[in-house]
């Protein structure tokens, strides 16, 4: 089991010290398909300063410069929101980040990962507060971004989800599609994704239930964590005045037992960070049993008398089996979508190490 922050505010928040001004902090993006990496990039991002704003695109932004979103803005909103480490979240936030949106918000700097990111001529979105000295930077988590999730569901597409035997054409497709230069294909589905305990306490409180809590146990696969998992532990949440909520995970062996498919998308090492980094959870129970037993419920000390079980409807009819549909649906969009981000990486890397070459060589000539 892993302890996670406590309360509807993730128990996040720490006052400044007596005397200084709090250091409020700016992050923005698209934050489509919010998974462990963002929520990462976030509590880095927090632990910077004392207030944490973050902008999130509208779905005209993203589109315009990367391609169609998974999710809706008002989906990204809440998603955003209902990571503990967030104070503040502003909804259609400027793609390029600007001196006047930081001053407007009172932010001191804003955080971004040390990743790329470019506006659709392949301009960098942050290049006037990285010159004005008010940019930080966080590192990138690595083996998952959100181009690496739809690449697995893409792959799941035709072979998987349809039952049939992968062909030679579509093994051919699997094996080159967004290869980079380097080699790596990101399209093969694997995780590249390593968990570590020093991750795990990153990400976890290890506060126990106190006196007068009630503690609430659920359950479930929580695969790509979205916003029905959201709304569902939210209202949880809601049911006590003083709610201790454990999130059981299952296996992926038995997600996939009655998932089937090429379900889950994503391992239990990265489900446990997705739902360790929801403010309404406060402990994970790693690889916890499908049935529901009284010595479980002994485990956390609850009480084992029957008529404890409450049935809750999230409100949401969003599932993960239909998120997969969205991709399925826009595929050709979304595989443009990832070549055309690649793409535009390379041309700036490039660029920039041509720029790096001609001061290199403007500095011989004074030799």
């Amino acid at each position: 089991m892993i302890r996670n922050g406590h309360g509807a505010a993730g128990g996040a928040e720490r006052p400044s010290p007596a005397g200084r001004r709090a250091v409020r902090v700016w992050c923005d993006g698209c934050y489509d398909m919010v998974h462990y990496g963002h929520s990462n990039q976030l509590r880095q991002a927090r632990a910077m300063g004392d207030y944490l704003i973050v902008g999130v695109h509208t779905d005209e932004e993203i589109a315009k410069h990367k391609g169609p979103p998974v999710f809706t803005q008002e989906e990204r909103y809440k998603m955003v929101q209902a990571i503990k480490w967030v104070d503040e979240v502003v909804p259609a936030a400027p793609y390029v980040t600007t001196l006047e949106t930081l001053d407007k918000y009172n932010c001191d700097f804003c955080v971004h990962g040390n990743d790329i990111t470019l506006t659709v001529d392949g301009r960098d979105t942050y290049e006037e507060v990285k010159q004005a000295g008010r940019y930080r930077e966080c590192k990138r988590t690595q083996g998952v971004s959100t181009t690496d999730l739809v690449g697995r569901m893409l792959l799941v597409t035709k072979a998987h989800h349809s039952s049939q035997e992968m062909s030679s054409e579509y093994r051919e497709y699997a094996d080159s599609f967004g290869k980079c230069p380097g080699g790596r294909n990101p399209w093969t589905g694997v995780s590249q994704f390593l968990q570590t305990s020093q991750k795990i306490i990153q990400f976890a409180s290890g506060k126990e239930p106190q006196p007068g809590e009630t503690v609430i146990y659920v359950a479930g696969a929580f695969d790509l964590f979205h916003i029905g998992h959201v709304d569902f532990l939210e209202k949880v949440y809601r049911l006590a005045d003083r709610p201790y909520v454990i999130a059981g995970l299952h296996f992926d062996q038995e997600v996939n037992r009655y998932k089937g498919k090429n379900y889950p998308i994503m391992n239990l090492h990265e489900r446990t960070l997705s739902v360790l980094a929801c403010r309404y959870v406060s402990e994970v129970v790693i690889g916890a049993p499908y049935a529901v037993t009284a010595e479980l419920l002994g485990h956390f000390k609850e009480p084992k008398r029957r008529g404890i079980f409450c049935q809750i409807d999230s409100g949401s009819d969003l599932t993960t089996d239909l998120i997969v549909q969205r991709i399925i649906k826009n595929r050709l969009e979304y595989e443009a979508r990832n070549q055309k981000k690649e793409a535009k990486e390379l041309a700036f890397l490039e660029a920039t190490r041509q720029q790096e070459m001609q001061l290199v060589g403007e500095g011989d000539d004074f030799c």
